[in-house]
């Protein structure tokens, strides 16, 4: 599937965690973020770190999936930034990454 993403103020875009968050500036540097976020076992072991042993627990293992393969392709337009991110990670995991990288600051356009 490929997820068309704005984040309409990108220095906003930033999660609860920091560890978990956006750190970056510029839409290659975002766009390499949610890579890593997509693709990397490491990112989905460190949110489940954060959570004490019960809630670890009950996690839908969905939330946990990672895609190796995942692209993810980033643009400026004008003070915007758009990623367009090709997984196979469900939508419900696309999103929950999504709240861990910019908090409530993304907008979802599009899903194919």
């Amino acid at each position: 599937m490929k997820f068309y993403i704005t984040l309409p103020d990108p220095e906003r875009a930033r999660g609860e965690l920091a560890a978990l968050s956006f750190s970056a500036h510029g839409a290659e540097a975002l766009a390499e973020q949610l890579r890593y976020a997509l693709a990397d076992r490491a990112y989905s072991q460190a949110w489940l770190a954060t959570l004490d042993e019960d809630a670890a627990e009950h996690v839908d293992p969905a939330l946990l999936a990672v895609d190796a393969a995942a692209t993810v392709s980033g643009a400026q337009k004008d003070l915007a930034i758009e990623l367009v991110a090709d997984t196979r990670i469900n939508g419900s995991a696309f999103k929950h990454r999504m709240r861990l990288l910019a908090g409530a600051h993304w907008q979802l356009r599009d899903v194919r």
